[in-house]
């Protein structure tokens, strides 16, 4: 009787034990803290935005692959969760953080109707093939090849029987030959 065996197979170029296959190291890597927004307090209208968006503008040579988690905190109360901060903040792996002014009241910590100064830290997806999500998608490249298409919409032949005289029931085939791939149609009056 045969014993079911696990099969593992692992990519070309993985790292391989002597043992068994391990995988390669694909764990997210948490960031240092990052603030590139400070909120302008005489402007209702400004916050604080540590969004990826922002990140990227203020250092192009930022890389997360993927932010697989997000961690925030006001830069005054950093052991004190946002949550109890009585600020009105998103912080998100989608976009990272938002704290709008207008948005604000006075409450809790916070004497003035303000965003506080935030940071982010952000956990990434290394920036390695073997990290990112796969697809299927194969790429076969060819030396282009010479093709010659030809192609006619003008009929071959039409023909049509001569006029019958007044009177007498009439019938009229036309039959028009078109290229191939083209249709041929018949109508019957």
């Amino acid at each position: 009787v045969p014993i079911p065996q696990a099969v593992v197979s692992a990519p070309a170029g993985s790292n391989c034990c002597s043992c068994c296959c391990c995988p390669p190291a694909c764990t997210c890597e948490w960031t240092d803290w990052i603030d590139v927004s400070y909120p302008n307090a005489s402007d209702k209208n400004s916050g604080d935005y540590e969004t990826f968006e922002n990140i990227m503008a203020y250092n192009s040579s930022w890389v997360c692959a993927k932010v697989e988690n997000i961690s925030c905190r006001a830069e005054k109360f950093p052991n004190v969760p946002i949550e109890d901060l009585g600020q009105k903040v998103e912080c998100s792996i989608d976009t990272g953080l938002i704290c709008n002014n207008k948005d604000q009241t006075i409450a809790g910590l916070i004497p003035m109707p303000v965003c506080l100064n935030y940071q982010i830290s952000v956990c990434c997806t290394p920036n390695r093939p073997e990290c990112l999500p796969s697809t299927t998608t194969q790429t076969t490249t060819a030396p282009p090849s010479p093709t010659t298409s030809t192609v006619s919409s003008v009929p071959t032949s039409t023909t049509a029987p001569p006029p019958t005289p007044s009177g007498t029931p009439s019938s009229t085939t036309t039959s028009t030959t078109m290229p191939p791939s083209s249709t041929t149609a018949s109508t019957t009056m």
